[in-house]
């Protein structure tokens, strides 16, 4: 069984932090207040922003290593892996071995400034300072190194005032005369991020931006590329006004802007998609899920947290695009079995990333690398799929066990993905018709680099437990010939709580909503030549993921789980096979009693 919750065990930094003891528990509930306005931003910033992330960034990042029980990570306590020495020896791996496949980042995480008994170290004003023993030659010298090798050079941060900065209010502000941390957090010391570390930034006070002046500063100056900012609200499973972080990132942007160096702004974890518009507009990117790490004796493990992102991303797929990606976390793929996962999983895993576009940073020992993780990350054809322009992928099967997903790309071909997620074997079929043409088409192989030759109307191909392929479909028949019809047409049947509804974003400006507890609609007169399975296509449209009952004629029906379509305000499609007779059928959508997707339409082929 595949799960939906997150990992039992604590995330990224909360593990990292939880022995400063800073903030057991629950943090004590204190009176909101807005946060004050958020910086407004210059358009130049804006513009820098967007060239900074193109394309998803590829790389390398220090946590999965830190945070993973496997022996011989992290000899000298948990998280103790990073190091200088280790940043160094793994800059120069990825140089040597994945810089040429477009690998260039090299991000130190969590732990830069605290000594291996994780106690925080800060400048006379506040910042963070590396740690002497991890860091012996400071950041600087880190960066060059990795500059040296003609690679850009990442740094972390939480977001907020650190506590242990604080110093009784009084530290002073570098270039802001004036000002002390006093001044740039409330007065009551609300705290903020995933882990009330930190002292929420009031904004309303114009010293809180010259504090993230003063640490942005800092970076460029060390010659950094890139800013993974953590612990971001809403999301990090935090939420209310003293976990909205926006102000913050907004902040950030507009000091990076201003700093004298371009730097990529990512952030982290889990975020509230409901400020999907906020994170492009200050952002290069944003995590859209939990840790990926199992904290375990692995890197990684299937259930703990890969296969979850198959449930999440989908809600995200139009969020996305050239100055901002979706984050879906590392990539640990290279090391068998320090990774902890078969080869079909780290397959899927890696085809699961490409197809939406998600940065490609691996978390892996680069030294050690096996000849099949080489094959997985450097595989031109599968990068590619990530790194050009076509739309990320979207499922267009219901997302079971078997699920089938695809994009198609602006040469008119198709990305079509396969996945089967069950704990056994079972074939996977992808219809040319989900995908609007029918006939012959030339597929292409991805992973094993092979033209498999002419396809009709479908492949199926039969797939390993949460075994994968991927594919480049060029069709070579004819468009689908199809036959629109509306949920809310007058011809149809509702029954239940089943009502008609405005939908800005629907065909015709309506759908059918209020499907639950009972709730259905039929759609009746649905009319075809003869006999046959056919592929109907389902606009629906759905905040969360959400399970329907879809039914021809009398049959029995199957419970379907339509994924989500990211919030009620945007429809999107799936397709169900359904077995239609000759003359006029009805389809029916039951709710059962939960609560179903809204349906805007169905489309169904003149021929099977």
């Amino acid at each position: 069984m595949r799960s939906s919750s997150y990992p039992v065990l604590p995330t990224r930094a909360l593990r990292a932090l939880v022995v400063l003891a800073l903030t057991a528990g629950i943090a004590t509930t204190v009176p909101a207040a807005h946060a004050g306005p958020a910086p407004s931003a210059p358009a130049s910033a804006r513009t820098t922003a967007a060239a900074e992330a193109a394309k998803p960034y590829m790389g390398w990042s220090s946590w999965s290593m830190q945070s993973s029980k496997y022996p011989g990570l992290n000899p000298d306590g948990d998280y103790s892996y990073l190091t200088e020495a280790n940043v160094l020896k793994q800059t120069d791996a990825l140089a040597a071995k994945l810089k040429n496949y477009g690998y260039d980042h090299v991000n130190i995480d969590a732990g830069w400034w605290m000594d291996k008994t994780w106690k925080t170290g800060f400048d006379q004003y506040g910042r963070q300072t590396p740690d002497p023993v991890r860091f012996p030659h400071g950041m600087k010298s880190v960066a060059d190194h990795i500059h040296s090798k003609g690679l850009k050079a990442g740094i972390y941060l939480p977001v907020g005032l650190e506590k242990g900065a604080y110093g009784d209010g009084k530290v002073p502000i570098w270039n802001a005369p004036g000002c002390t941390t006093a001044d740039v957090v409330y007065s009551d010391l609300r705290t903020t991020n995933g882990w009330d570390n930190a002292y929420k930034l009031d904004f309303g006070n114009p010293c809180a931006q010259k504090y993230i002046d003063s640490q942005a500063q800092q970076f460029a100056d060390w010659g950094y590329d890139f800013l993974k900012l953590d612990g971001v609200g809403p999301g990090s499973f935090k939420s209310g006004d003293n976990y909205d972080n926006v102000a913050d990132v907004a902040a950030w942007q507009k000091a990076i802007a201003t700093a004298g160096r371009p730097i990529h702004l990512e952030l982290s974890w889990s975020l509230d998609i409901g400020h999907a518009a906020d994170w492009k507009q200050y952002s290069n990117g944003w995590r859209i899920d939990t840790d990926v790490e199992c904290y375990c004796n692995t890197l990684v493990t299937w259930e703990n947290s890969v296969d979850d992102r198959w449930d999440d991303a989908p809600a995200w797929s139009r969020k996305a695009g050239p100055g901002g990606w979706n984050d879906l976390d590392a990539i640990d793929v290279g090391n068998g079995e320090m990774d902890g996962l078969t080869k079909a999983e780290r397959q899927s895993y890696m085809t699961l990333w490409a197809i939406n576009k998600s940065p490609l940073f691996t978390g892996d020992d680069l030294t050690r690398l096996d000849s099949y993780g080489v094959s997985l990350l450097t595989n031109k054809e599968v990068i590619a799929v990530d790194q050009n322009d076509s739309p990320v992928a979207r499922p267009v099967t219901p997302v079971g066990d078997q699920q089938v997903w695809g994009a198609k790309n602006s040469d008119g071909s198709y990305t079509v993905a396969l996945f089967n997620l069950g704990d056994a074997p079972a074939s996977v079929t992808a219809d040319w018709a989900a995908f609007g043409f029918t006939g012959n088409a030339s597929v292409r192989d991805l992973w094993n680099k092979s033209n498999l030759g002419t396809h009709k109307n479908r492949i199926t191909e039969a797939l390993p437990a949460h075994g994968s392929r991927l594919f480049t479909v060029k069709p070579g028949g004819s468009a689908l010939t199809t036959t629109g019809y509306e949920a809310e047409a007058t011809a149809n049947t509702l029954s239940g709580n089943a009502s008609v509804a405005g939908c800005d974003a629907c065909s015709g400006g309506k759908k059918v909503g209020n499907l639950y507890t009972g709730g259905k609609l039929r759609i009746n007169d649905v009319t075809v030549k003869k006999d046959g399975i056919y592929t109907v296509e389902v606009a629906y449209v759905s905040g969360d993921p959400r399970s329907v009952t879809v039914l021809s004629n009398s049959g029995n029906g199957t419970s379907l789980k339509f994924p989500s379509t990211g919030d009620w305000g945007t429809a999107e499609t799936v397709s169900v096979r359904l077995a239609l007779q000759a003359g006029s059928n009805s389809i029916t959508f039951d709710s059962g009693s939960g609560y179903a997707p809204d349906i805007d339409r169905i489309v169904v082929p003149q021929s099977v």
